[in-house]
């Protein structure tokens, strides 16, 4: 009790001045504060407990839905892990790894059309992924570059723009809607889930080619992570609703004013993660190392510890 006094009064300014900064509004201090205590200080506790327990580099999974908040969650983590603890933690974001845009135009034409948007699993480089994780390992770590992605202009950034990783991380966190996703049985993919499978793949070749990808090449990278932290929406609908909150903010961040998608848009885009999304829902609701419940205002309304 006395440690979780400690770690506030020492990360609790620069907790909300983070808060401040990425106008996280329509909340008060007294909400903010309670979070911290009752959510990520907790939650950061059981991280560090996990790195004295392994003794090298904890690679963590951060999943949920688009909007539900895994970049500011993974965020205020950092933050009380280097401030409380000390800890080196590097934080990637799996859309960092997309492919570039002339490489997912390529699938679009050699294997279907829907390719072209980013997102399922086939549309990032995961081996990049896999060799930054094998790096991290090696004991004569001195520092990597990651590569970034700009959304506003759907491709990845030239490499005088990517991440450099150094000092080693004591923990990697990445997150990503998809993370820790599994494959389907054949006969869940013959049913569409939505209009777009339903118009757009009759033959099943974008699904069968996606989920195809989380049983070889991503099932590999999943298996890597030690722990996975889960975030559950109340449901699908929402997802849109703060998907299209996150796109109004990304036009006031971006580099550049192109590509800042419409509501219709934003429609068409989340219905290509929708089978995915509803599966994880069932699967790392039971698997995941811990489970955080969202309500419908966004607000995180328990954190259940599982392992």
């Amino acid at each position: 009790m006395k440690k979780t006094e400690e770690c506030f009064l020492k990360v609790k300014n620069d907790y909300l001045k983070y808060l401040g900064k990425e106008r996280i509004l329509g909340k008060s201090e007294t909400t903010k504060i309670k979070s911290l205590k009752k959510i990520y200080i907790p939650m950061s506790f059981w991280i560090e407990n996990k790195y004295i327990k392994k003794r090298r580099t904890l690679f963590i999974g951060l999943s949920g839905g688009q909007g539900s908040g895994k970049t500011t969650i993974a965020t205020i983590l950092k933050i009380i892990m280097k401030k409380f603890f000390n800890r080196e933690t590097h934080v990637s974001s799996i859309d960092d790894f997309y492919k570039t845009l002339g490489e997912r135009n390529k699938m679009a034409k050699e294997i279907h059309p829907m390719f072209k948007t980013r997102g399922v699993p086939g549309t990032h480089d995961i081996h990049i992924i896999k060799n930054f994780f094998n790096f991290i390992k090696k004991n004569n770590f001195k520092k990597i570059k990651l590569p970034k992605f700009d959304k506003s202009i759907d491709d990845r950034l030239k490499k005088k723009y990517w991440f450099n990783i150094k000092p080693k991380p004591d923990i990697v966190i990445l997150e990503g809607w998809c993370v820790g996703a599994k494959p389907q049985s054949k006969n869940l993919l013959t049913k569409p889930i939505n209009i777009l499978e339903k118009h757009e793949d009759q033959n099943l070749r974008w699904r069968k080619y996606v989920n195809e990808q989380l049983k070889k090449e991503y099932k590999k990278v999943f298996g890597m992570i030690d722990n996975f932290i889960f975030i559950k929406v109340p449901n699908f609908n929402m997802i849109f609703k703060w998907r299209y909150l996150q796109e109004k903010k990304l036009k006031k961040k971006s580099y550049s004013k192109r590509k800042i998608m419409s509501y219709n848009e934003i429609k068409r885009f989340i219905m290509h993660y929708e089978r995915i999304t509803l599966q994880m829902m069932k699967d790392l609701s039971k698997s995941a190392s811990v489970v955080m419940l969202l309500k419908k205002n966004h607000e995180i309304k328990k954190v259940l510890f599982r392992s």
